[in-house]
């Protein structure tokens, strides 16, 4: 966290005292090797306590504001991989959303905009960097002030980055501004369940609050509000309904680069700290939370899985499509077991490389003013494009939990450990929304492999060495953890043994 925090900052540095022409490359080399350099520490972190080999289930750092356990060092090593492929993404300038517009005519205004959009819009990396600092603090946060510093350091500088589409302002600033309003509803829900658990309990500290609830030692009514308001911060961040109002139009709107660090980073991010809070300060609640959480998941599955239905917009139905994903999740969420910790964070890597993989073949289907995000534009697309169909036929199989791809691996983990902590119902539902997702899924592949093309059809571009590495990652990602899924599920069952460090 302090490499990534610190190429923030340098970051911010190189953009007052280095030339323009310079600052895009000193910018990606900072910040793509200080996601290299983390990752690197977060395995010599876990060797060096021997967290892994079934040594220390881990410790307190910052003066116990922090936990380094196995579950955190997953967690956070997953979000580093998915942030380098996204970044990937945001670099690359031949077909990014950031970069100029070609038909620009030379000298104009809008070249001109273009070119400071393209190479001196480089703010974007440090500001990239701070989320990413933030959203690796947010699940080892071992007390609820520090969860909500890193809530809003995570937070702020994607409410920035959701506005800087140059081809498609008007959309990017409503979905910025969308995001903003909501997100500040979130935190001060957030904030005010804080109050309540601190008024309960005395303190902030996640153990406290464990052992005061199994005292029993405070006013029950501060306790649940605080239960309640703190879930309803975590659950908007992971989009589940009814939190999920936010999620499609900011998907939608913010440049795909974007859309796909927020998809697949923060999403693990904050479901690493749901699953903190649930399982260390309300971990001997169970029999209190769960009923909510039933009902929260079954409308997650159920609303993202129906409503995808309906979207003819790529990137919405991508959006709908993790909401119900948020939902499977949670069906091992509430399990509240070993295996429903294992299984989430098996799940959690698998979805987010999947997920940077979709939205990175997204940026590559291109018509004159930009993405082609209308699914009657993909018509016959198999037919122009077979490679790229393909892939994202791929990865659509994997969203829809086909066999032989890490979906598949996934689901039947996290279905399988809900059934064994008697949440049978609950996947009885996941199954029947897997197969109302499935149609849609299929759907797209029909329309771009059956279809004739449309005249005047997008153009897919050849993807640049960023992009196609970070589509790489998400195809070998997606056909291994399917394939040959045991050394990662091995690995989420080793973190998952001691659960978390209090």
């Amino acid at each position: 966290m302090l490499v990534v925090f610190g190429a923030a900052v340098a970051g911010v540095v190189v953009e007052a005292f280095t030339p323009r022409f310079l600052r895009r490359s000193v910018q990606l080399v900072l910040t793509l090797g200080s996601l290299l350099a983390a990752f690197v520490l977060t395995i010599v972190v876990a060797a060096s306590h021997a967290i892994f080999a079934g040594g220390s289930p881990g410790h307190l750092a910052a003066a116990g504001a922090v936990a380094v356990d196995r579950p955190t060092l997953f967690i956070q090593g997953t979000i580093l991989v998915l942030a380098f492929a996204s970044v990937l993404l945001i670099a690359d300038t031949s077909n990014s959303p950031f970069a100029a517009q070609a038909a620009a005519p030379p000298g104009s205004q809008e070249e001109r905009e273009g070119l400071v959009a393209g190479i001196g819009h480089t703010e974007i990396f440090p500001l990239t960097l701070f989320a990413i600092g933030g959203m690796l603090l947010f699940p080892a946060a071992n007390d609820l002030l520090t969860m909500f510093v890193a809530l809003e350091v995570l937070s702020l500088p994607l409410y920035l980055l959701c506005g800087l589409a140059r081809r498609r302002r008007l959309v990017s600033h409503e979905a910025a501004m969308k995001y903003f309003l909501l997100g500040a509803f979130s935190s001060a829900f957030f904030l005010f369940g804080i109050a309540m658990l601190y008024g309960f309990s005395g303190s902030v500290s996640l153990a406290t609050i464990a052992s005061a609830a199994t005292a029993n030692s405070g006013n029950d009514t501060l306790l649940y509000a605080g239960i309640a308001l703190t879930g309803m911060g975590l659950l908007f961040k992971i989009g589940a309904v009814p939190f999920q109002n936010w999620k499609p139009d900011v998907y939608q709107g913010a440049p795909t680069p974007i859309t796909a660090l927020m998809a697949s980073c923060t999403v693990v991010s904050a479901f690493g700290a749901l699953l903190r809070v649930f399982y260390v300060a309300f971990g001997n609640l169970t029999w209190d939370w769960r009923p909510a959480l039933w009902v929260v998941t079954i409308l997650t599955m159920v609303v993202g899985a129906v409503i995808a239905i309906t979207q003819r917009d790529v990137k919405r139905l991508l959006a709908y499509s993790s909401i119900a994903h948020a939902g499977f999740i949670l069906t091992a969420v509430v399990a509240a077991s070993v295996a429903g910790l294992s299984s989430s964070l098996f799940y959690l890597a698998a979805y987010g490389l999947t997920t940077v993989g979709a939205f990175a073949v997204i940026t590559l289907v291109r018509d004159p003013g930009g993405e082609a995000d209308h699914l009657s534009r993909w018509a016959g697309l198999g037919k122009r494009s077979p490679l790229v169909a393909g892939i994202f036929a791929l990865f659509l199989l994997a969203f829809a939990g086909i066999p032989l791809t890490s979906g598949f691996t996934g689901k039947f983990a996290v279905f399988q450990a809900a059934i064994a902590g008697g949440a049978t119902p609950l996947v009885i539902v996941g199954v029947l929304s897997s197969a109302i997702a499935a149609f849609f899924y299929v759907r797209i592949i029909v329309l771009m492999f059956f279809s004739d093309p449309v005249e005047d059809g997008p153009e897919v571009v050849v993807p640049g060495l960023f992009t196609g590495t970070a589509v790489a990652i998400g195809t070998v990602a997606t056909l291994v953890l399917g394939i040959v899924p045991e050394p990662v599920l091995s690995l989420a069952n080793h973190a998952a043994t001691q659960l978390f460090v209090r």
